[in-house]
C-alpha cells in the first residue's frame, strides 16, 4: 500500500468549517435521521435520544461522543501478511470497482458472469498497486442470487491473498462472510483482534438508513469488522444541488451511522464514507469525474480529519461507455483529488466504466497504469548533494550531452518511471506493430495476466473447509 507523505490540500476556511458544523447539527436535531431497524431504534432510545416512529432526533454532542470512540487508525490483515493494510493517517489502500452488473470486454458489453468475477480477482492479485479485489467487482448474473456471495467469497479467498470486502446484501450474507473469515484466519478471536474485511454500508439518502444495510452493519460491528458508513449523494437527486448542502447532509448521515456502530460495539473500527457527485440537470443521469465531485472530495478529506476519522472517497469514476479519452480524463479528475485529499480507503480504483454499470477489463489496466503514475508523482522528491549531480556537470562540461555520462549510466535503468501501458514508439514502428490504441494494448495485457495467473498458495485443509462451508450453505439456502 502507499503512504502519502505529500501535504494535504485543505480548501475550507475555519469559518466555512464552522458553518458546516452548524448545518449538520441542525439536520440531526431538527429533522432527524430514519433508521429502519427496531434494534437500532432501541439502542438510540436507551442512549437517551428522542425517537418518533423510525425517526431519531439526535443530540449533536451525543453523536460526537460516540464518534470519538472510533479508532483514528487500524490494521486489516490479509492471509499473506505482506499484503495486510493500514487504514488511516497517511496510508492509502486501493481496491477494484464495486457493483457493476455488466462487463465490457473489447467491443462486447454483456451480463457479468462468475468467470468474470474470477478474472478480476486474478487481475487484482496480479497488480501490486491494487491492495484488494474489493467486493462485488462484477455481479455474477449466472450464479444463483441467494448463494452467489459464497462463490464470490470463495474465489476471493482462494485466488488472492489480499484483504477483501464483505457482502452487505443482508445480515445472513454478512454472517457468511464472517464465518468464512473465521475459517481462513483461525477463528473468531483472531478476526476480532485484527479485522480481515471491510464492508460498505450505504445510506439510503436522503436521511434514511434501511433495514438490509443495518442488518449487515450489526453483524460486522459485533464482529469488530470495519464498515464504511457512506452517504450516497448525487446532488440534484439525493441531496440539494449546492456542494455545501451536500456536505452538511453527508456529515449528518455518516456521523449518525458511525454513532450506531459505536453503540453496537464501542471502539469498533469504522470509516467515514463519501460517494458525492451530481446528476446531469438536462437528462437526470448521474455524472462522474465532475469539477463539483472533485471539490466535494477535497472538502470530505478535510472534514474527516476534523472529526479524527479515516475516510473513503474517490476512485477512477467516469460516465463514459467506453475506455476512451472521456473515461480517462474523468477518472483522472477524480483520482488526483483522491491523492490530494489523502483518501485512506479508495474503492473503484480500477475497472469502473459507464457510471459504475460496467466493469471493464481494458479500463482496469488503464486505471492501474494511472494509479502507478500517481503513486510515483505523490512520492516526495529526494533532494541531496548526490541528486544535484555536480560531478556530471564536471564530466560533460559546456554544450555536451549527458547520455553517456557516468551519472546517467549508473541510473538509467530506474531513473524514470517506465509506463507498462503507454506507447512511445515512433510512428513507423507503431504502425508495424499494428497501430494499437491504448484500449487495445490494455486488453492484451489483461488477457495475458489472466492466462499466466498462478494462484497464491493456500493450505489444502483450509481450502477444503471453505469449500465444504460453501456447499453446505448453498444447500441450506435452497440453491
Amino acid at each position: 500500500m502507499f503512504v502519502n507523505k505529500m501535504p494535504r490540500y485543505d480548501i475550507l476556511s475555519a469559518d466555512a468549517m464552522a458553518t458546516l458544523d452548524r448545518g449538520w447539527r441542525r439536520i440531526v436535531s431538527e429533522i432527524g435521521i430514519e433508521f429502519l431497524s427496531d434494534e437500532a431504534l432501541d439502542l438510540f432510545r436507551a442512549a437517551g435520544q428522542r425517537v418518533e416512529d423510525n425517526n431519531v432526533f439526535f443530540d449533536p454532542e451525543f453523536v460526537l461522543a460516540q464518534v470519538a470512540l472510533a479508532p483514528k487508525e487500524f490494521d486489516v490483515q490479509a492471509r499473506n501478511p505482506a499484503n495486510s493494510i493500514h487504514i488511516g493517517g497517511d496510508h492509502m489502500a486501493f481496491s477494484s470497482v464495486y457493483g457493476p452488473p455488466f462487463v465490457r470486454d473489447g467491443d462486447v458489453r454483456r451480463d457479468a458472469t462468475m468467470e468474470d468475477y474470477r478474472n478480476f480477482a486474478k487481475l487484482a492479485q496480479s497488480f501490486s498497486a491494487i491492495d484488494s479485489v474489493g467486493g462485488v467487482v462484477a455481479e455474477p448474473n449466472d450464479a444463483p442470487l441467494d448463494s452467489r456471495h459464497l462463490d464470490m467469497l470463495y474465489a476471493t479467498m482462494t485466488l488472492t491473498d489480499k484483504m477483501y470486502m464483505g457482502n452487505v446484501v443482508s445480515g445472513t450474507n454478512a454472517r457468511d462472510t464472517i464465518a468464512m473469515g473465521e475459517i481462513l484466519f483461525g477463528g473468531r478471536a483472531a478476526i476480532e483482534q485484527t479485522p480481515v474485511s471491510i464492508s460498505l454500508i450505504n445510506c439510503n439518502s436522503p436521511l434514511r438508513w434501511d433495514d438490509r444495510m443495518l442488518d449487515a452493519q450489526f453483524e460486522y460491528s459485533r464482529a469488530r469488522q470495519p464498515v464504511v458508513l457512506t452517504p450516497f449523494l448525487l446532488m440534484g437527486a439525493m441531496s440539494p444541488v449546492t456542494i455545501p448542502a451536500a456536505l452538511v447532509q453527508q456529515i449528518a448521515e455518516a456521523l449518525t451511522g458511525i454513532a450506531l456502530s459505536q453503540l453496537i460495539s464501542p471502539g469498533c473500527p469504522v470509516i467515514f464514507g463519501s460517494f458525492l457527485s451530481n446528476i446531469d440537470m438536462q437528462s437526470g443521469s448521474p455524472q462522474f469525474g465532475t469539477p463539483e465531485s472533485a471539490t466535494g472530495l477535497l472538502c470530505t478529506g478535510q472534514i474527516a480529519r476534523y472529526f479524527g476519522l479515516p475516510f473513503r472517497s474517490g476512485g477512477g469514476l467516469n460516465s463514459s461507455q467506453l475506455p476512451d479519452a472521456q473515461a480517462a480524463y474523468e477518472s483522472m479528475m477524480t483520482m488526483v483529488p483522491t491523492f490530494l485529499a489523502g483518501t485512506n480507503w479508495v474503492m473503484h480504483s480500477a475497472g469502473w466504466l459507464d457510471g459504475g454499470l460496467i466493469a471493464s477489463y481494458e479500463k482496469y489496466v488503464i486505471d492501474v497504469q494511472m494509479l502507478e503514475m500517481l503513486i510515483k508523482e505523490f512520492t516526495p522528491l529526494e533532494i541531496n548533494e548526490a541528486e544535484l549531480a555536480f560531478d556530471a556537470h564536471l564530466e560533460v562540461g559546456h554544450a555536451g550531452h549527458f547520455l553517456g555520462a557516468m551519472h546517467t549510466m549508473d541510473r538509467f535503468r530506474d531513473c524514470f518511471y517506465r509506463p507498462f501501458l503507454s506507447s512511445s514508439d515512433n510512428f513507423d514502428r507503431w504502425t508495424r506493430n499494428g497501430s494499437k490504441d491504448t484500449a487495445t494494448r490494455a486488453g492484451e495485457i489483461a488477457k495475458k495476466k489472466i492466462a499466466d495467473f498462478e494462484a497464491p498458495p493456500l493450505d489444502e485443509s483450509i481450502r477444503g473447509e471453505l469449500s465444504d462451508y460453501v456447499a453446505r450453505r448453498r444447500h441450506e439456502l435452497g440453491d
